[in-house]
């Protein structure tokens, strides 16, 4: 599993279309990564992520796209 000294240097960031277009609640992913999607907070983008295992992920945008959240 992904730590603190996981290298993301090499990803690829994309916007959430979950995100909302006036540049306030902005969450960027990147699935370029084996076995890691890291998450990030589009306005500090040179802050921390948090790394899920792509399993994890997966299950998490399935349920999401299954049975939304309310407020989403």
């Amino acid at each position: 599993m992904a730590n603190s000294q996981t290298d993301l240097s090499t990803a690829v960031w994309r916007k959430s279309s979950y995100s909302n277009g006036d540049g306030g609640n902005c969450v960027e992913v990147s699935d370029n990564l084996p076995g890691i999607v890291p998450v990030r907070d589009s306005k500090d983008p040179h802050g921390p992520a948090i790394i899920f295992p792509a399993a994890a992920w997966s299950s998490f945008v399935t349920a999401v796209k299954d049975t939304g959240f309310p407020g989403i």
